[in-house]
């Protein structure tokens, strides 16, 4: 009899615990971002490393490189030197996509066009109240940037900024 009594408190406190638990936090839920590979050029480096210096000059933090923001940011480099436009075209797609990929709470986009140079285009973005505001913005944590060269051979540059 008595080992019946301490099996079934056993059995009891066994399905105490694994009703208890949950794997689920609670109704909590974190979307994982999305990793891609992305292969940058020395001047898409080169644009990120002039950017983080010059925040950290300011005060600011530096930003980490995000290869889902990159490839995000390809793809609107891609139309814009297809087209021939230079433009922010689409952007709420854009702000989408990595608000669902990358968690972004805010998404902030510099574009610019015909700089052969890391610092030449970096330099047109400082001179530019608009692009300088979101260069600086503290809140940004993370960037990516995509460089690509139209059929006339002229860079177009999309650099894509998020907040996670």
């Amino acid at each position: 009899m008595k080992t019946l009594q301490i099996n079934l408190v056993l059995v009891l406190l066994v399905c105490l615990f694994i009703t208890s638990c949950s794997s689920e936090e609670d109704g909590i839920y974190f979307k994982q971002h999305v990793e891609v590979a992305v292969e940058y050029s020395d001047i898409e480096l080169e644009i990120l490393d002039l950017v983080n210096d010059y925040r950290v000059s300011k005060g600011l933090g530096a930003l980490d490189k995000m290869n889902i923001i990159s490839d995000v940011a390809e793809t609107h480099t891609n139309y814009m030197a297809k087209t021939g436009k230079v433009c922010h075209d689409n952007f709420s797609e854009r702000h989408q996509k990595l608000v669902s990929n990358a968690n972004a709470k805010i998404v902030g986009e510099n574009v610019g066009y015909g700089f052969t140079t890391a610092e030449g285009v970096v330099n047109a973005w400082l001179k530019s109240d608009s692009h300088r505001e979101l260069i600086e913005k503290p809140a940004y944590t993370h960037f990516g940037i995509s460089t690509e060269k139209n059929i006339e051979g002229r860079n177009y540059f999309t650099q894509i900024f998020i907040e996670r």
